[in-house]
């Protein structure tokens, strides 16, 4: 602030303080303390537009910029953070279009990158490809340039270049966990004798937990490569157990809501739903935990050809979480509770809202598409809220191998419950009862593929998978390796192979460190 701003405005100039100090509920009381005497201020709302951001009131947050904007706040701050709100509201194509702007008017490659990330979500990979290869070339020296390019290079298939990306990476700071832990995640045995020395070399000095984390995580995948489960286990437990301190999951939520489903949710609730429409595009949920095998079915399916797959799609989490900051504003309410009361109008504007944001992955007329976010499936009651002609498909993968796989895995904070043996068998265990649940009280409304039968028949799975949604059988699922795509998973090389069991019983060699995942899995441990 300028130090006129400062004497004409004390109660703004408190506001930012608070703000910088990290004081976020006292900042936004502040700023609406001077918006009370000076309602049209821009810096005041500007100001209460990014507290707002800061606490995750994301729809306040816009609400608050934009009255700043039309109100003469159009500097190059203000502008920066509407376009951080619209993208962490996950409006992509908007978001893009700001950021280009944003680039365009200062000439900071920061802009340029954050648009590369959001073409690369928008399934854009080529366009966003290039950014990279020009930041990169702008800026040799930039870590998280080469990293982001080796992610980009790795789903578009170029596993040789998505390599060089990373250890150009490390090459530059030998402690940068996710450079390492790019190359551990490519299904490959990538680390010689000397990367094994170098990474703990790097872990004996790293301080910064976003190192740490990931580094312990690749080297686990070093001595499993190795057969040397014991230190592999070591060092799983403890990337973890970093991951758990920081973000402090609670798995008992999870497990409240799926009991206030079976309280409420009964047939006569389902009946109450709106009913599906005939015509138009439908869209396929492939909903499961992470690592259950989801991206093989999505390719399978994918490689019929009146179905397009778009990716694991953040929409249905980003609308959901806009709706509950609305529906929460006067009291609190769950998320069952409140599409329970939802306005049918309102809740067809919300899947309308939908299917615009998915029109910009549209490659192709496919009367079908497929949105495979796993998480979803805990959110399949609010999208068969509005979205009455979506269809649903559970691939389960057996409980011990796919906990185990989502515990060995550097996830990110959107798969919390993988950090903790206990929390990831829980989840588990909730995930089935809410399935048992939909198939007793809306039989039908969910399809299930099994992962290992599908391993070992795929066409005895698919085949009735087809039937139910309407499709006649393709040979070509079968030839799913052979369907050139973008691919953003951990299983992004897998499914370019033929199908296999490298996924199976995995656990086993971990067996007698795995009693906290059983005692949560209970009689699923050993179905």
């Amino acid at each position: 602030m300028q130090d006129t701003d400062v004497k004409l405005y004390p109660l703004l100039s408190q506001a930012h303080r608070l703000l910088d100090d990290g004081n976020l509920d006292q900042a936004a009381q502040a700023f609406i303390g001077h918006l009370r005497q000076y309602p049209d201020d821009p810096k005041g709302l500007a100001g209460l537009g990014k507290a707002a951001m800061l606490i995750g009131a994301l729809v306040q947050a816009e609400q608050f910029l934009r009255k700043a904007m039309i109100k003469g706040a159009n500097d190059l701050e203000t502008r920066r953070l509407l376009a951080s709100v619209i993208n962490q509201q996950e409006r992509l194509s908007e978001a893009e279009g700001l950021f280009d702007r944003l680039a365009k008017d200062s000439g900071e490659t920061t802009f340029q990158g954050i648009r590369a990330n959001i073409l690369d979500k928008l399934g854009r990979n080529e366009e966003a490809l290039a950014i990279y290869e020009q930041l990169v070339a702008a800026d040799p020296d930039s870590i998280s340039a080469w990293v982001a390019l080796g992610h980009a290079r790795r789903a578009a298939g170029n596993v040789e270049g998505a390599e060089q990306a990373y250890r150009k990476a490390i090459g530059i700071d030998h402690e940068f966990g996710d450079a390492w832990w790019g190359l551990a995640s490519i299904k490959q045995r990538l680390f010689s004798d000397d990367d094994v020395a170098a990474m703990q070399r790097a872990l004996s000095i790293a301080v910064d937990e976003r190192n740490t984390a990931p580094l312990n995580f690749a080297l686990a995948r070093a001595f499993h490569d190795r057969k040397d489960h014991d230190t592999a286990f070591k060092h799983y437990a403890a990337g973890n157990l970093i991951r758990a301190d920081s973000l402090q999951y609670n798995a008992q939520e999870l497990t409240d809501e799926i009991d206030e489903v079976m309280r409420m949710v009964d047939p006569a609730y389902m009946a109450r739903m709106p009913q599906a429409q005939p015509g138009g595009t439908t869209p396929v949920f492939i909903v499961s935990l992470p690592r259950s095998g989801s991206t093989l079915l999505e390719q399978m399916l994918t490689s019929h050809p009146q179905v397009e797959a778009v990716g694991e799609l953040p929409y249905i989490p980003a609308i959901l979480r806009s709706f509950m900051e609305v529906a929460t504003r006067k009291s609190p309410a769950t998320m069952l509770q409140a599409i329970t009361h939802v306005p049918p109008d309102f809740a067809a504007r919300m899947g309308q809202d939908y299917l615009q944001r998915v029109s910009h992955h549209r490659k192709s007329d496919a009367p079908y598409f497929i949105d495979k976010l796993p998480h979803n499936w805990s959110n399949l009651l609010f999208i068969r809220k509005i979205l009455p002609n979506a269809r649903f498909v559970d691939i389960r993968r057996p409980a011990m191998d796919c906990c185990f796989s989502n515990f060995t895995q550097s996830f990110t904070r959107s798969h919390a419950s993988s950090f903790a043996l206990k929390d990831i068998g829980q989840c588990y265990s909730d995930y089935v009862r809410f399935m048992r649940h939909l198939d007793a009280v809306a039989p039908g409304l969910v399809d299930h593929v099994n992962y290992s039968m599908l391993v070992a028949d795929p066409t005895a799975q698919l085949k009735p998978l087809f039937t139910s949604l309407g499709l006649e059988w393709d040979d070509r699922v079968l030839e799913f390796h052979k369907t050139d795509r973008v691919v953003r998973t951990p299983s992004s090389e897998q499914v370019r192979r033929p199908l296999n069991r490298d996924g199976m019983e995995v656990w086993r060699p971990y067996a007698q460190w795995l009693d906290p995942l059983r005692d949560a899995l209970g009689d699923l441990a050993e179905a």
